[in-house]
């Protein structure tokens, strides 16, 4: 079950528990605690946590946010 809490946002500090890569999935267990997963991580384990139930947070879409290029960036 996929669900849209109001939890914080996640940010770059937010690692997966898996890998240690940028976290984008946060999960809330149904017997309670917390995982944190990067975006492989994270589809990898979707279908099982959703038979478990359990709480899903995905910020995948911040992955398609346009990013400024390096010329952008350095106002060129």
């Amino acid at each position: 079950m996929t669900s849209t809490l109001t939890a914080e946002p996640l940010t770059a500090v937010d690692r997966c528990d898996r890998c240690g890569a940028q976290a984008y999935m946060r999960v809330t267990l149904p017997a309670g605690g917390e995982l944190l997963f990067c975006a492989h991580h994270g589809r990898a384990y979707t279908p099982k946590l959703q038979e478990l139930d359990a709480q899903i947070v995905d910020e995948y879409g911040r992955l398609d946010e346009q990013q400024p290029t390096p010329a952008a960036s350095a106002g060129i």
